[in-house]
């Protein structure tokens, strides 16, 4: 069973993009990877993303599909930091 969590999902949605750095509220982008035809992954995988980052990862052209997992890895990455650094993943 795939996890989901709506609160989670939020929770990620008010950092800083993981990617640019754009100030939140940001949007919880899925990793890419792993998953069907319109399934997406458990939603542990969520990066912050701004909009435009977002936009660029799913439908950009300007990165090959290893730019995009290398992309995604650092924003979450950095997402994970935030959170733990502001110690919002223990409330």
């Amino acid at each position: 069973m795939t996890w989901r969590s709506e609160r989670f999902r939020r929770l990620v949605s008010t950092l800083d993009c993981g990617a640019c750095g754009a100030t939140g509220p940001s949007q919880a982008a899925h990793r890419n990877e792993g998953k069907g035809m319109g399934l997406k992954v458990s939603d542990a995988l969520c990066a912050a993303l701004c909009p435009t980052c977002h936009y660029e990862l799913d439908q950009g052209k300007s990165m090959t599909k290893q730019e995009r997992r290398d992309f995604w890895n650092r924003a979450y990455i950095n997402t994970v930091q935030q959170l733990i650094e502001e110690g919002r993943l223990w409330t």
